[in-house]
């Protein structure tokens, strides 16, 4: 039995017409079992992230207010896809909401900024894949399609690292093997689908975790992985994976074909069209990536694939926005050696920041981060304990794959430049 694995993000969900998009393409596929997973949608993520806001600030009225326009979202799709008001999809999303309202009632808060912030996060702002797939589950299944919703967070077991969870492969894997093969049986009914969201996992203690912002694409990884499929398709408003963000360079080309090699590079540098932790368990596999657009599901996409000899006909640029570039020296100006390179890591460690870019000379080391505010304010308080500690914000991370001095040359005319790496095959400028 070959299962195809696809996952659709937040964008292709986002509306009733999207909705009924979605269902027209899985009706392309109906001599295949699939597994499909499923975002929150449009940008329910950062609404929900909103209300966690208020909710952690002990503001009430501004959290009804953004728990409202949540829930008026939803119901305006659902109103739009189901005439019956006494539809079954009413109830259980009204359910739903209410979960959530009586979590943000109990107040589980706390005092300070550790920790807890990313424990009450995921169990927030986790509902988003919530109400998403309980909505798509019965607009498929009152298209007569064979469909069953399952938890998530019944198959993919994780540890407590919450925000960034990681995966107890020891146990996920037979889970996710035994609950989707029993469903689909040794003769599969032809169109049946399977669908879950992505995004979630649980801990050992019962808590919801989140694999990391994103971290869709990584869920249908760990499915297609787990079910040893032979291909999965990640579908986007894009036409595949583009050598640039068309949104910030209109002349981007959509790339015909990646090696996972490369892939890796270009998630590892911050390139959003897919999720840094997907491209490993499907190397690990021979998986074979397919990246679709859900506008134009005729188009061939982007085919990311075991590829010994690979050659790039052309720059590939990556922009991080947002950035912050921290500088350190030690306080009488010695020399920066390799115990404080190791106490810096320590301490980046522990607030669990992930560093894009860094240099160091003689007296200072210099990395660039994404500006987390509630990461980055605690984070240079702390280094300025031990170190001469300073700081430039509102900056742009450019990373340029197979770069071309012309290529450095659109980047940087015009802009000052603090900082600039150049490898055999990657450039990384950043700019104020």
């Amino acid at each position: 039995m070959h299962i195809r694995v696809f996952k659709f993000g937040g964008a292709s969900i986002n509306s009733a017409g999207g909705i009924i998009n979605v269902a027209s393409i899985l009706k392309r596929f109906p001599d295949m079992p699939l597994l499909v997973v499923v975002s929150a949608m449009g940008k329910t993520t950062n609404a929900l992230e909103s209300v966690l806001e208020h909710y952690l600030n002990r503001d009430p009225v501004a959290v009804i207010e953004a728990f409202g326009k949540v829930r008026d979202y939803h119901f305006g799709i659902v109103n739009n896809l189901f005439a019956d008001k006494d539809h079954p999809v009413y109830g259980e999303l009204d359910s739903l909401f209410n979960q959530l309202r009586g979590y943000i009632r109990k107040g589980h808060l706390y005092s300070g900024m550790g920790h807890e912030r990313d424990f009450e996060y995921d169990q927030v702002v986790s509902y988003g894949e919530l109400f998403s797939t309980a909505i798509v589950h019965h607009w498929l299944a009152g298209q007569g399609i064979p469909v069953r919703l399952f938890d998530v967070r019944e198959l993919i077991r994780t540890d407590s690292t919450y925000r960034d969870a990681r995966v107890n492969w020891k146990v996920t894997e037979p889970r996710i093997s035994s609950a989707i093969s029993s469903y689909f049986g040794t003769s599969p009914v032809p169109g049946k689908i399977a669908l879950t969201q992505g995004f979630l996992g649980c801990d050992q203690e019962g808590n919801t975790t989140t694999l990391g912002r994103e971290g869709s694409d990584f869920s249908a990884a760990i499915f297609a992985f787990s079910l040893h499929a032979k291909e999965m398709t990640i579908w986007k408003d894009v036409p595949g994976v583009m050598n640039a963000d068309p949104k910030l360079m209109p002349d981007a080309v959509c790339l015909e074909t990646l090696s996972y090699r490369e892939a890796v590079e270009l998630t590892y540098y911050g390139a959003s069209v897919i999720h840094p932790k997907t491209i490993k368990p499907l190397e690990n596999a021979n998986i074979v990536l397919r990246v679709k657009s859900f506008l134009d599901p005729d188009q061939p996409g982007t085919i990311v694939k075991n590829v010994r000899e690979w050659k790039i006909a052309t720059p590939i640029f990556i922009v991080k926005q947002n950035q912050v570039l921290i500088s350190v020296s030690s306080r009488d100006f010695s020399f920066i050696l390799e115990e404080n390179l190791s106490d810096i890591f320590s301490i980046l460690a522990n607030f669990r920041v992930k560093v894009n870019i860094m240099q160091n000379s003689a007296i200072s080391f210099s990395f660039c981060i994404d500006n987390d505010p509630h990461k980055v304010t605690p984070l240079i308080s702390y280094l300025g304990k031990d170190y001469e500690t300073r700081y430039n914000d509102g900056l742009e991370l450019y990373t340029i794959r197979h770069y071309t001095d012309e290529a450095i040359n659109r980047i940087t005319r015009g802009r000052k430049i603090l900082m600039e790496l150049r490898s055999r095959n990657t450039c990384q400028v950043v700019t104020g």
